[in-house]
């Protein structure tokens, strides 16, 4: 691979290389052609020495005005990256009062090996949350190769099992070509990290009415807020994650029952689970997300907040993993019917009413 880089600007590569000499020259010349540098008198000397030291405070100004500009840069450069990974949710969607969140282990980093999306599409508000095998930097273009696949087939393909497929070759085929890049002359290494990459996701499907149907490849399953009480979508046993087994030929989503006007789904990476404070412990995100519903009515943001105050109070503000949220409002507005949103019944203290308003 060719990279050509454009030369900077004349002006400023004149200043960055000019200041420097022009520092320089003014100190070999004071001490060269001043006769005041060559007595050995006190004042002398103190002149002598507040010369240099400005000399050389100039100097470190001009380096540390010249890094800052670096990272201005490098900052703009991974902002873009991130728009482009993880771009901004809308914050409604379908029907859907939407908001997500990422917080990366790798210091300095605003992006890891977690993914999320959401798109509307005319089989459904179709949702994904993964999570690469490791955590920062190394996990991107894997991360970038599910997500990509994810947005063409999502509006592409009628069927849920389908969408999963396409991804789970898309997968497949960015190992094979890591590969092919990393061992050119013999192909895949067995031993290579590669063959041991793979990604946990929970691709979600949510219907016109709020039906859901999920695939699990290895994931948590999301939290269910219905008023002040935080369940499990489901208790099914996931499938294995993407890239360690073939799929199933015959793939079935599983059956999740409804998401009800005014409840709310919490997607989440198993970062914010097996998060540990300096004694060890877990943070418990279902005791997380009772605290912030505890208070009604509350909006998905304002469960971000309460979340992640807690997981970077509980790390000491240093997590190990990558933790990314996505949390979906309904706002569809339509009756509760007595049945529970998966199918079961579910206890309650006031008659079902129709919902008008939040």
């Amino acid at each position: 691979m060719i990279r050509i880089k454009a030369n900077p600007r004349p002006r400023r590569r004149a200043l960055a290389l000019g200041l420097p000499t022009v520092w320089g020259a003014v100190a070999v010349g004071y001490k060269f052609g001043c006769p005041l540098a060559e007595q050995n008198g006190l004042g002398a000397r103190i002149v002598t020495s507040a010369v240099f030291f400005a000399v050389g405070t100039g100097l470190i100004l001009h380096v540390r005005s010249a890094l800052l500009r670096e990272l201005r840069q490098a900052r703009k450069v991974a902002g873009a990256a991130q728009s482009v990974l993880l771009r901004p949710l809308p914050p409604r969607l379908a029907g859907l009062n939407v908001a997500a969140a990422q917080l990366s282990a790798d210091r300095g980093a605003s992006i890891g090996g977690d993914l999320y999306e959401a798109v509307a599409t005319e089989h459904g508000v179709r949702v994904v949350m993964g999570d690469v095998r490791g955590h920062g930097l190394a996990a991107i273009g894997t991360a970038a190769a599910v997500l990509g696949s994810f947005r063409e087939a999502a509006h592409d393909e009628p069927e849920l099992g389908r969408v999963l497929g396409r991804l789970d070759r898309a997968l497949a085929r960015h190992l094979r070509e890591r590969a092919r890049s990393e061992h050119p002359s013999s192909g895949q290494d067995p031993d290579s990290p590669v063959a041991e990459e793979f990604v946990t996701l929970l691709l979600l499907e949510i219907g016109g009415d709020g039906e859901l149907s999920a695939f699990n490849c290895g994931h948590p399953w999301p939290y269910v807020l219905s008023g002040t009480r935080v369940e499990p979508l489901s208790p099914a046993d996931p499938l294995p994650p993407l890239g360690l087994f073939p799929l199933p030929t015959d793939l079935t989503a599983a059956d999740c029952g409804q998401l009800l006007d005014g409840e709310s789904l919490v997607l989440y990476t198993d970062g914010a689970e097996d998060a540990r404070d300096a004694r060890g412990r877990f943070f418990s995100l279902q005791e997380a997300l009772a605290e912030a519903v505890r208070d009604r009515p509350v909006s998905p943001q304002a469960i971000l907040r309460t979340v992640f105050t807690a997981l970077l109070h509980h790390t000491n503000g240093r997590p190990t993993d990558d933790i990314a949220l996505l949390v979906l409002h309904n706002e569809r507005r339509h009756q509760r019917p007595f049945l529970g949103a998966r199918g079961t019944a579910r206890p309650t203290t006031t008659p079902p009413q129709p919902t008008n308003r939040l």
